[in-house]
């Protein structure tokens, strides 16, 4: 896999450019368009998203953005086998019916638009009681967070933030995490599942893949 050097901003530029002309191009013009930006905690996944974010919204584009942080599980669920299970981390945490209910549901051929950001506080261990917020059709919805693919997930474009094992080890806090990734990268091989792949060993200096097309 070649990789070339790129600023984040740039990239983002770039994505949102890609992005803008697909959904003018649509023959369903007034879709939402999908975006997972796939990657661990210690990848800059949500300041990517805030980038993508700002320069769609340049484009005229409203945009959402979500992280799936704000759809764990309650404590009794996650940490029903301990509060350091990979396992756990790796397809417990996330309630990922929760998201397909509330995030991709609601935009679907038809749908009404009107998304949850959040469900719940992992903090204080309750319900954000957050409102709903519409995306217009022709908007775009930014998903960030860990273990995105595998879930088939419709996305219209998957940016998988990559670290090498030794980089993810050294920039990871909770280094209980790691088996989780490990098994992430044995099962679903993000690397190759993803439209763009972006190397984040040293968050100052991306690279990425292109588009692959």
């Amino acid at each position: 896999m070649r990789y070339e050097a790129i600023t984040w901003e740039r990239l983002a530029e770039t994505l949102a450019g890609r992005l803008d002309a697909s959904a003018s191009a649509s023959a369903e013009g007034d879709a939402w368009l999908k975006v997972g930006i796939d990657g661990p905690p210690a990848a800059p996944g949500d300041e990517l998203a805030g980038l993508l974010a700002e320069a769609l919204r340049t484009r005229g584009r409203s945009v959402l953005v979500v992280g799936t942080a704000g759809f764990l599980r309650p404590a009794s669920l996650r940490y029903e086998y301990g509060k350091r299970d990979p396992d756990a981390y790796y397809d417990g945490w996330t309630d990922t019916g929760a998201l397909w209910r509330e995030v991709f549901g609601p935009l679907d051929p038809g749908g009404t638009g009107r998304v949850l950001p959040d469900l719940w506080d992992p903090v204080r261990d309750r319900a954000t009681r957050s409102p709903y917020a519409t995306l217009p059709p022709g908007g775009v919805l930014l998903l960030h967070g860990p273990f995105l693919l595998g879930h088939w997930f419709p996305f219209d474009l998957t940016v998988h933030l990559r670290l090498s094992a030794a980089a993810l080890a050294r920039r990871t806090e909770e280094a209980w995490t790691l088996p989780a990734f490990a098994r992430y990268e044995t099962e679903v091989e993000p690397g190759a599942a993803a439209d763009v792949v972006v190397r984040a060993d040293d968050p100052r200096h991306p690279a990425w893949t292109g588009f692959g097309d």
